[in-house]
């Protein structure tokens, strides 16, 4: 595989054994023709709870399952494993959280979920392989669904299956080398050597491309996040309040620097107007000027400055005409995601006299002058 930094992630819950358990069958040939996944490292999400089995039964130096499968199996190499990678799932004073019950425990499981990832996916030169087989099931759904959100291409998921009666024996870990017998609750025996171990790789909507800034940089709950994708698929509406600097894309606020404010509120009384695609060369430069006035209000520098650029040299309108349709577009694209579509400029006609305009209805737009 070409990505040096390797990464896996479970969420476990009281069975640490799903994360060996994945680990073996990333080990094993699936049978699928894909290439096997060995990570160099291994991070785990858990409660309070769950980080104490998984210390006690995974890295106690005197018995630890994982350095037990590492032994057993060099070919999984040695992946770095320890307490640091160890993360646990804390409430909203910072307390960890000993296990997962109430919608609140819910909603700080998904915010941890959701920042682990994006930060887990911020390096290029990582892949990820991530396992929704262990912890509850509200667990397992943040974070297939927190995979979706930031999966790159590189990127994994899967689910594991361990046959019967060892998927629930709590001594059963791994397939050991040396197969052993195992004592049932009904007093039977079961040979190791019968157990098997298979991974089931999950495709997934992959939907990384586009989304909001904050996103990606994981300053955005996984509650706001939904929220915004489930603005991006509501009906467009532009309002823009210039003396308040206000502009609510859909419902979400978008804070606009007072140049770029007034540019999008000109591009939307053009369209309001039914004035048509522009250009740099037929722009009504004395509306846009207008309008920018409202915003800056007593800032006299800032606007006779433009007012000196766009009234007194054609070269400076191309300039600001390009400029801020890419500042504007950014700032859009970086506070709405996959959202922002609706309100960017589309283009008309050829270069390099391509013309521009919203794509949005007249009655779409709310424009408070």
């Amino acid at each position: 595989m070409p990505y040096p930094r390797r990464i896996l992630l479970a969420v476990t819950g009281l069975s640490p054994q799903v994360l060996t358990e994945t680990l073996y069958a990333l080990g094993a040939a699936d049978g699928e023709g894909t290439q096997r996944f060995l990570p160099t490292e291994i991070h785990l999400l858990t409660t309070a709870e769950g980080a104490r089995l998984a210390r006690t039964a995974l890295l106690h130096p005197d018995g630890g399952q994982f350095h037990a499968l590492l032994a057993d199996y060099p070919q999984l190499g040695r992946p770095v494993f320890d307490d640091a990678r160890i993360h646990v799932i804390r409430d909203g004073a910072g307390q960890p959280l000993p296990d997962i019950r109430t919608p609140e425990e819910n909603a700080c499981a998904a915010n941890a979920i959701t920042a682990l990832m994006a930060e887990l996916t911020r390096d290029a030169s990582a892949a990820l392989h991530v396992s929704i087989a262990g912890g509850r099931k509200t667990m397992g759904f943040y974070l297939g669904y927190a995979f979706s959100l930031f999966a790159r291409p590189q990127d994994e998921l899967s689910h594991v299956l361990v046959s019967s009666p060892f998927e629930s024996h709590p001594e059963f870990f791994f397939p050991p080398a040396t197969p052993r017998r195992l004592a049932t609750r009904d007093g039977r025996h079961i040979d190791t050597a019968d157990a098997r171990v298979i991974l089931a790789r999950i495709p997934v909507v992959r939907l990384r491309h586009g989304q909001p800034r904050a996103l990606l940089d994981g300053h955005a709950s996984f509650g706001a996040t939904v929220a915004a994708i489930q603005h991006s698929l509501q009906p467009p509406r532009l309002a823009i309040a210039l003396a308040q600097r206000r502009v609510l894309c859909g419902e979400t606020p978008v804070a606009l620097a007072p140049q770029q404010l007034a540019w999008l509120a000109w591009w939307a009384q053009n369209t309001v107007q039914q004035r048509g695609p522009q250009t740099w060369r037929n722009a009504d430069w004395p509306a846009f000027l207008a309008l920018y006035r409202r915003v800056v209000g007593i800032d006299a520098q800032a606007y006779e400055k433009a007012q000196e650029r766009l009234l007194e040299d054609a070269s400076e309108q191309k300039f600001f005409f390009q400029q801020n349709n890419a500042k504007l577009e950014r700032s859009l694209r970086d506070q709405l995601g996959p959202a922002a579509s609706p309100y960017l400029l589309t283009t008309h006609g050829r270069r390099p006299q391509t013309a521009r305009a919203l794509a949005l209805a007249v009655q779409a737009i709310t424009l408070e002058l």
